[in-house]
């Protein structure tokens, strides 16, 4: 789970969000400090009580939860405009099993959070202003997080083609025989190619298409930092293991020990964790 703080500045009102499974969450707290830096919550209160709020919400809830609470939905929706009638967000979350809106402790980064669909309708409510240089500032803040992610893809990327090529020379010099066709040759690179894919990843190239036909590319273009940074280390052992002579059989058996092996003691490590965030 993916909970990186990140900050943008609205007109000089510093506004928190954090990551969730690709699902940005924005904190309503510092966005209603523009409104009141004193009592925030009272302006998130405001808000929330309103028929129009509760509407858009129980709508969001109904497209993307499941296990929304639509009896307390609708018990909320006819109190709503009754003078009397008070909401905050922990109410609500508790009530209706809602999932667009979080609730955070903690003295940095705590308040409540909305998800940006959500949010972006409470910066409305705030001022036209507010949610126009809200949605600039979120934009540009994921483009240059695509862009940094780019770079550090086409890096990590290169670990692994720096290692193919190790790879590949020794299938050349120790298992092509003379004298066949490029296609040939090509089917015994492909074929090396899957030992690694299975080792490490369980399946084929092959089963990967067939299984993910709608996406592009191949299973290493899907492969996060630590199976590449153990991916660059199998074909390392699998090119000494071909230069020794080992059929392809008990190198398989051999590399998905070492696979499995390597896995474990990389993940979590620190240093992959920065390479991850290059």
């Amino acid at each position: 789970m993916n909970r990186n703080k990140k900050e943008i500045n609205i007109k000089g009102t510093i506004v928190t969000l954090f990551s969730e499974r690709d699902e940005d969450f924005i904190c309503l707290t510092d966005m209603a400090k523009s409104k009141n830096a004193e009592f925030p919550a009272d302006v998130i209160k405001n808000w929330l009580k309103t028929r129009f709020t509760i509407d858009f919400m129980g709508l969001w809830e109904q497209m993307y939860n499941p296990n929304f609470n639509l009896v307390e939905f609708d018990q909320f929706k006819n109190q709503a405009g009754v003078n009397s009638f008070v909401l905050s967000p922990d109410k609500w979350i508790k009530n209706t099993n809602a999932i667009g809106i979080r609730s955070r402790s903690g003295r940095y980064g705590g308040g409540t959070y909305a998800h940006r669909d959500i949010a972006f309708e409470f910066g409305s409510w705030l001022s036209a202003e507010f949610k126009l240089y809200l949605i600039k500032e979120f934009q540009r803040l994921k483009i240059e997080e695509n862009e940094r992610l780019a770079v550090g893809w086409d890096t990590k990327r290169m670990l692994t083609r720096i290692n193919y090529r190790i790879h590949t020379d020794a299938i050349k010099a120790h298992i092509i025989p003379g004298r066949i066709s490029k296609a040939q040759e090509n089917f015994i690179y492909a074929s090396e190619a899957d030992v690694l894919n299975t080792a490490l990843f369980g399946m084929t190239a092959k089963d990967w298409r067939d299984k993910n036909p709608k996406l592009q590319g191949n299973v290493r273009d899907y492969a996060d930092v630590t199976q590449l940074v153990c991916l660059a280390n199998l074909e390392n052992l699998n090119a000494e293991y071909v230069r020794g002579g080992l059929p392809q059989k008990e190198r398989l058996i051999k590399l998905n020990e070492s696979a499995i092996s390597q896995m474990k003691s990389l993940v979590g490590n620190a240093s992959i964790k920065k390479l991850e965030n290059k």
